[in-house]
């Protein structure tokens, strides 16, 4: 493997978490914007795949370097602390929400954030907070990266030897799940996790497997390369992308979508699953992540712009801005609604919320840079 970071992993991841925050504000006009708006898959898939990107890159890299034994220390410590980041984040969410209902009146943000197991029975919802079986809204993504990070440890190996067999693997147990309904039990009466990790393991492991890839010694063409739109799998994929994008425009406008789309036709492809990971929503997004990789510029000189580069720093520190994106979604809802929900606050909520996670990522950037020995040696001299 080589080594240095890919930048464009971290505008992408970047990009994703921009989108989770909006689409997890209420009525947000800017969520009209986000990435499912335009198909079938959303900023999830592409959180969960740019961590088993980064994951299986950053930790093959440490296990050639220092042995299978290191990677496995160093992957279990990264565990720890998204684990501890999570309890520390749903403490902070769920004072947050308290004080937030309390000065709202028109709404129940306690109901609405799945927040009422917690009033009705505190002692038993910390125990199962901390087994990760209570997950209020907004939270879910953290424990499926805790489960995922947990597991790396057998997937890696494996994947270093053969990714096609990781691959496979990972496939057979993402076609168990329908067949025999498997999923982990969440707290008593809450029933299963939202995001079920034995189906989104497949899109944490194709990321894994997209890292491999790459990895790959280069090899020289013999022979000259058709342009993307001659080749067949690239228009099919642009095809399904324009497909699953103008039926979830249509999702918009319920009348026409009935009125358009036979009804046989709809039995067929609904429900569109997220929990497990529906298979049409698995090739939208690896067709996505098709066309996106065919059409994206060799060079990097695509992100060599402010806005980019202030997307890769956000990406660069996924944990912390996901965090401050979590806790500033109900802070956001609840100044939307003492305006009476108006347009004009919830554009405003929109953005200063996008800045204070940019606030974030260039203090964590300027506190690393600080801490680095070259800086620490300077400022002694």
């Amino acid at each position: 493997m080589t080594n240095g970071r890919d930048h464009r992993i971290d505008f992408f991841r970047g990009l994703a978490l921009i989108f989770i925050f909006w689409d997890h504000v209420p009525d947000n006009p800017f969520a009209q914007l986000t990435l499912r708006n335009f198909g079938f898959s959303d900023a999830a898939e592409v959180f969960v795949f740019l961590a088993g990107y980064a994951a299986v890159l950053a930790y093959g890299r440490v296990a050639q370097r220092d042995g299978y034994g290191v990677a496995c220390l160093r992957i279990l410590r990264r565990t720890w602390v998204l684990y501890v980041a999570h309890i520390f984040l749903l403490t902070l969410l769920m004072g947050i929400v308290f004080v937030a209902n309390n000065h709202v009146e028109t709404r129940d943000m306690v109901r609405e954030m799945g927040l009422e197991y917690f009033v009705g029975n505190p002692q038993q919802a910390l125990a199962d907070e901390l087994l990760l079986r209570f997950k209020p809204n907004l939270t879910d993504p953290l424990p499926l990266y805790i489960l995922l990070m947990g597991a790396l440890p057998l997937i890696l190996p494996i994947m270093m030897r053969s990714a096609a067999v990781a691959v496979g693997l990972s496939i057979t147990l993402y076609m168990m799940v329908p067949l025999f309904g498997w999923n982990l039990r969440a707290y008593e009466g809450g029933g299963f996790w939202y995001f079920n990790p034995l189906a989104w393991q497949l899109i944490f492991v194709l990321g894994g497997a997209l890292a491999m890839y790459t990895q790959r010694p280069s090899v020289p063409r013999t022979t000259a390369t058709r342009p993307s739109w001659q080749q067949p799998l690239f228009l099919s994929a642009v095809l399904y992308l324009l497909i699953t994008g103008t039926i979830a425009f249509l999702w918009k406008f319920p009348a026409v979508h009935d009125a358009l789309l036979p009804k046989a036709f709809t039995d067929l492809i609904y429900p569109i699953d997220k929990t497990n990971l529906s298979p049409l929503r698995l090739i939208h997004f690896i067709a996505l992540v098709y066309v996106v990789a065919k059409l994206l510029p060799a060079s990097h000189k695509w992100i060599d712009n402010w806005p980019a580069q202030q997307t890769c720093r956000m990406g660069r520190y996924s944990l912390e801005i996901f965090c401050l994106g979590v806790l500033l979604a109900p802070l956001a809802d609840m100044a939307n609604a003492l305006a009476d929900d108006a347009w004009q606050m919830r554009v405003i909520t929109a953005l200063l919320g996008l800045g204070l996670m940019l606030l974030l990522s260039n203090w964590l950037e300027l506190n690393k840079r600080l801490g680095s020995p070259k800086t620490a040696a300077a400022a002694r001299a």
